[in-house]
């Protein structure tokens, strides 16, 4: 039976709707009110506050710290400076994906690292033999994440961080209602965001006067339906959904390399050894057979499939996590789309698909499967560089 996390006395009162889920053993609200519209226009418009701390979260320390993440994860941590976090991935001995996550170097050899699956466990096998200590905090750190054009501007009125001076993918030390907390430049919605990480017993503190700092920035606690629909847009993947961790794969087809996934900038093969890099270098050389890429999916076509069976055009206002076909033009199947979702944003309908490696250049046309009423059809979708929202407030110095 799932727990309430950290702030659940102060969402559970928020969520109006009573639409939750379960995550890691948690209560994750979906939605708060009957409809995710204002949380996500929150994301892209205001400021959002999300409950991430059902992410398993861990703390790696000793001297042999740096040794043990650089074993593990496909980049480089020798590269990162303290204060700095990186986006990474880490693999089997098949050089398969198991999991992604982040990585923030807080000290010299002082790490906190954030999965979407329990890794304890593969850590420690990997540990032998090194000074190093891995410790699960998922149960003593909360963690929020803060996101959309004014969150700066609620950050800045809640906390005493040098935010002006904060800059992507960096993480830095202050204090919000008195409790020292992390706050890093971070965030799974591809917008200006900041993810912020306290002691779980202190997070009602901090969640409280973020929301009472930003009820003049037009504040909104948002759910998961909102982010889904957010992270789709980013490009961002979502594990048992766009790819399997291969640790629950059922067969070869469901194991996926990082170059597979789009995530092949963050091997380095020149780093001293990893899990997975002789698989990785093999794959390298002989190339790689799939690839992820977006799709914009032509809107025109899928109402004249409604207008053939005398309906109004529509599409679930929730992202669909059901993996559909993807045919070239002869009608092979040549891939799959994962997410797929309407973007009030970009006002079109987008997705993340898995294609065959030949047909993942941008502009190529291909055919998505869509259903009305029963009845499965073939839409015209064409190949889109991810992502498909990057504004330039994501990087940029905010603007207070």
């Amino acid at each position: 039976m799932p727990i309430g996390t950290a702030v659940h006395e102060r969402t559970m009162k928020l969520c109006e709707s009573l639409n939750y889920r379960e995550w890691s053993g948690y209560y994750t609200v979906s939605a708060y009110e009957t409809h995710h519209e204002h949380e996500y226009n929150a994301i892209r418009n205001a400021a959002a506050l999300i409950d991430v701390t059902p992410l398993y979260k861990y703390w790696i320390t000793g001297a042999d710290a740096t040794t043990f993440v650089n074993r593990v994860i496909t980049r480089d941590v020798r590269k990162i400076a303290v204060g700095q976090v990186i986006y990474c991935c880490w693999c089997d001995e098949e050089g398969k994906v198991i999991d992604d996550g982040t990585v923030s170097r807080l000290g010299e050899n002082a790490y906190r690292w954030t999965a979407a699956d329990p890794s304890l466990r593969w850590f420690e096998q990997n540990a032998l033999g090194l000074d190093v200590k891995i410790e699960d905090i998922s149960e003593k750190v909360a963690s929020l994440a803060l996101q959309g054009p004014t969150s700066a501007r609620v950050l800045r009125q809640a906390s005493d961080a040098d935010l002006a001076s904060l800059k992507y993918f960096r993480v830095t030390s202050a204090k919000i209602a008195g409790v020292p907390v992390d706050i890093s430049r971070t965030g799974y919605t591809g917008d200006l965001g900041y993810e912020i990480w306290m002691p779980w017993s202190d997070a009602v503190k901090v969640w409280d006067e973020l929301v009472a700092r930003g009820r003049q920035y037009d504040l909104h606690a948002a759910g998961m339906l909102a982010l889904d629909v957010a992270r789709i847009e980013a490009g961002l993947l979502l594990i048992e959904v766009d790819y399997i961790s291969s640790k629950k794969a059922l067969i070869e087809a469901q194991k996926y390399s990082p170059y597979e996934i789009g995530l092949g900038r963050m091997v380095d093969l020149n780093k001293e050894h990893f899990v997975g890099r002789e698989a990785l270098a093999e794959e390298q050389k002989r190339g790689t057979k799939r690839r992820f890429v977006g799709l914009n999916i032509d809107w025109d076509e899928i109402e004249v499939l409604f207008d053939a069976a005398g309906l109004a055009p529509q599409v679930a206002s929730t992202a669909s996590r059901v993996a559909v076909p993807v045919f070239d033009a002869s009608g092979k199947q040549i891939g799959k789309a994962t997410s797929t979702t309407w973007s009030p944003t970009l006002k079109r309908m987008i997705a993340l698909a898995s294609v065959a490696g030949e047909y993942a250049k941008p502009g190529t046309k291909l055919k998505i499967e869509f259903t009305v009423e029963a009845v499965r059809h073939r839409v015209a979708a064409t190949v889109a560089e991810l992502p498909f929202f990057n504004p330039a407030r994501k990087t940029a110095r905010p603007a207070f």
